[in-house]
C-alpha cells in the first residue's frame, strides 16, 4: 500500500534542540527558582529572570559578531554565567566550548587557537590565566577572542588588571535586547558545543557534540538520574566537564533548580544540601571517597535521601557502603565525553535484594546496560569486531552506536576514522558481559598489566587496596620488569593517622585477598594527580613507575 497524503513540513517537524528545554521551561515554571548562587537567585519566568537573560546574552553576543557555527568559549567553575551561556550561546547560533579551570595559560592557548574561539567568557578568578593565553595568541597570526569578563554574582566588580577592551558579563545584558529571534539549528546535526577530553591523554581532543544528541542525552539523563519534576541539584559536578552530564539542559526540562557551587568540598557540600533542600547531585567516585572520609565536624543531616550520581571508575564497594550509611541513594553511571557523558547505567534488579550487603555492592558497581537514547552498547573482539560470549569471564572492549556518540574529533578526521572503525565507536575500555547482558569494566586497554603472560586487571587490584582501612586513594599501573615483563605498582595516599602503615603491610594485604600473581610488587605512598574532574592521572603515574626502571 502506498502511504499518499504525507508531507514533511514546519508543522510536523522541527529539529531537535535542548534551546527548547529553556523555552518550556520559561511556560511551565516561571515562578520556580532555576538558578541559586549564594544570595543571588533567578527563576525560569519567561520575562526579566533565566529565559530573557538568555535572549539578551544572544543578542550582545550577535552585536559582537558572534554568527550561525562561530566558536564561544568559556573558562569558569559552576557559577550563574555557565547555566545561561549553555543556551544563550547556541541560540546565538553558535558553539559552546568550555574549557577546563585546571589549564594553565600555555594550554589554554592551544585550545583557543585550535577552537578559533571569537570570544571567551572568564570567571574574575581566573583572569590571569586567560590573559597569559591571550598574550601567548599574540604570538601568533590569529587573533585573539574577546575577553567577558564574569565578575562574583553577589559581589563587587573587580578592578584591578582589567584591561579598556575587556567586557563585563552583566553589563552584556545593557547592550542586548529581549526581541532577539533565536538563531535555530538548520539541521539536528548542527553542531552545539565543543567539549575537550580531560587529560587521561596528555593532548586533549576537540570532541563535537550536535542539537540532536544533546537533546536526547540530556533526556536520558534526566531519566537514569530518576530527576522528576522540580528536582534541586546541587553542582557538585563541573559544568565545562560533558556539559555537566547534559544536564545543564536537561535540568531546564524538569524545572529543575541548580543549586552553584564554586569550590567542592565535604562541607559545603553538607551545608548546601541543608540549606536548599537538595534532591539530587553527581559527582566521580573520588568525590564520594571525599565525602565518606570527612569529618564529623563538616557533616550535617541529611534532611532525606539524596540521590547521586557517580560516573567514572568503577567505585570500590567499600565507598558504596559508606555513602549509603550517611543516607545518600548511590546509581552508578558510565561512558565518555564522546558518548556526551553517562550512556549506561547498573539498573538495580529486585532480586538483588536478598543477596549479602558486600555482594550488592559488588553488583551495583557494574556498569550495566545502555540508555534509550543510545541504540547500543556492546562488548567486542577489538580485531574480529565479534561479541563476546555473555560469560562473566571473555574480556573484549566496550563499543558504543547511536545518536548519542559524538559527530568526530574537530579537525581530525584521522582520529575520528579510527575511533568510529567497523562501525561502532572504540571506547578503549575493557569489559566482559554477563549473562543478564550487564556489562563490567574490567581496565583500560592502556592499563592493563601482563606480566608473566597473565593479564592483571588493575581495577581489581585497586578494589582490594580500598578494601584497607589506612588507605584513602589508590591506583595501580605497570612497572617495567626484565623478568616478568610488567609487575603492578601500587601509588598510594593514606588516611590521617596512619602514617605507620608501610609498604609490606599493603603488599600483605593484597597477597591474602587476589591470585599471587596479581599481589604487588612496588608501593609508593604520595598524593595522586588528577584532572579537575576527579580522574586519576594515570599516564604521569605509568611514566613514573617507567622512570623505576625492572624491579628484578
Amino acid at each position: 500500500m502506498e502511504l499518499e497524503g504525507l508531507v514533511r513540513c514546519s508543522t510536523n517537524y522541527v529539529p531537535l534542540t535542548p534551546i527548547s528545554f529553556l523555552e518550556r521551561a520559561a511556560k511551565a515554571y516561571r515562578d520556580t527558582t532555576s538558578v541559586v548562587n549564594g544570595s543571588v537567585k533567578y527563576t525560569w519566568g519567561q520575562w526579566g529572570d533565566m529565559h530573557e537573560r538568555c535572549l539578551i546574552i544572544a543578542s550582545a553576543l550577535n552585536q559582537l559578531g558572534i554568527s550561525r557555527g562561530d566558536v564561544v568559549a568559556t573558562l569558569a567553575p559552576n557559577v550563574p554565567a555557565m547555566h545561561e551561556l549553555h543556551f544563550a550561546v547556541p541560540m546565538a547560533g553558535a558553539l559552546i566550548c568550555q574549557l577546563n579551570i585546571r589549564h594553565d595559560s600555555a594550554m589554554l592557548s592551544v585550545l583557543l587557537e585550535h577552537s578559533e574561539a571569537k570570544i571567551i567568557f572568564v570567571d574574575y578568578q581566573l583572569l590571569d590565566i586567560a590573559h597569559g593565553a591571550l598574550k601567548l595568541l599574540t604570538k601568533t597570526k590569529r587573533k585573539p577572542p574577546i575577553l567577558v569578563l564574569i565578575a562574583e554574582s553577589d559581589g563587587p566588580l573587580p578592578t584591578d588588571h582589567i584591561a579598556s577592551e575587556t567586557h563585563e558579563y552583566e553589563s552584556l545584558l545593557a547592550e542586548g535586547h529581549n526581541g532577539f529571534e533565536i538563531i535555530r539549528p538548520n539541521s539536528e546535526w548542527d553542531p552545539i558545543c565543543i567539549n575537550y577530553t580531560s587529560g587521561t591523554t596528555s593532548r586533549p581532543k576537540g570532541v563535537v557534540y550536535c542539537h540532536r544528541g544533546a537533546y536526547l542525552n540530556s533526556l536520558a539523563s534526566v531519566l537514569l538520574h530518576g530527576i522528576g519534576s522540580l528536582p534541586v541539584y546541587l553542582w557538585t559536578v563541573p559544568i565545562f566537564h560533558c556539559n555537566g552530564w547534559n544536564l545543564t539542559w536537561g535540568l531546564a526540562a524538569q524545572g529543575g533548580t541548580n543549586v552553584c557551587l564554586r569550590k567542592v568540598t565535604p562541607k559545603a557540600i553538607f551545608d548546601n544540601i541543608a540549606l536548599h533542600n537538595v534532591t539530587h547531585m553527581g559527582g566521580a567516585p573520588t568525590v564520594l571517597n571525599m565525602i565518606v572520609n570527612s569529618p564529623i565536624s563538616d557533616r550535617r543531616p541529611l534532611p532525606h535521601k539524596v540521590e547521586v550520581m557517580t560516573v567514572g571508575a568503577p567505585p570500590p564497594p567499600q565507598i558504596l557502603s559508606k555513602m549509603e550509611e550517611l543516607g545518600f541513594g548511590i546509581s552508578h553511571f558510565y561512558g565518555l565525553t564522546e558518548t556526551y557523558g553517562p550512556e549506561t547505567s547498573c539498573i538495580w534488579k529486585p532480586e538483588w535484594d536478598s543477596l549479602p550487603l558486600n555482594e550488592r555492592y559488588k553488583l551495583k558497581a557494574r556498569q550495566g546496560v545502555h540508555h534509550v537514547g543510545l541504540e547500543d552498547v556492546e562488548v567486542k573482539d577489538p580485531v574480529t569486531m565479534a561479541s563476546v560470549p555473555a560469560d562473566g569471564k571473555t574480556i573484549g572492549e566496550i563499543m558504543f552506536r547511536g545518536n548519542t556518540v559524538m559527530s568526530g574529533y574537530l579537525k581530525d578526521l584521522e582520529a575520528t576514522k579510527e575511533a568510529f572503525n567497523g562501525g561502532w565507536f572504540r571506547s578503549g575500555d575493557l569489559a566482559v558481559k554477563h549473562p543478564d547482558n550487564y556489562i563490567e569494566v574490567k581496565d583500560r586497554l592502556k592499563d592493563v598489566i601482563i606480566s608473566g603472560g597473565e593479564n592483571i586487571s588493575t581495577v581489581e587490584v585497586e578494589t582490594v587496596l580500598y578494601g584497607h582501612p589506612a588507605i584513602l586513594e589508590a591506583a595501580v599501573v605497570a612497572r617495567p620488569d626484565n623478568h616478568w615483563g610488567q609487575t603492578p605498582c601500587a601509588f598510594v595516599k593514606l588516611k590521617e593517622g596512619y602514617d605507620g602503615v608501610g609498604a609490606q603491610e599493603i603488599i600483605k594485604f593484597c597477597r591474602d585477598h587476589l591470585p599471587h600473581y596479581m599481589t604487588l610488587k612496588t608501593v609508593i605512598f604520595e598524593d595522586l594527580p588528577k584532572t579537575s574532574t576527579g580522574k586519576i592521572q594515570k599516564f604521569i603515574l605509568r611514566e613514573k613507575a617507567k622512570a623505576m626502571g625492572s624491579l628484578s
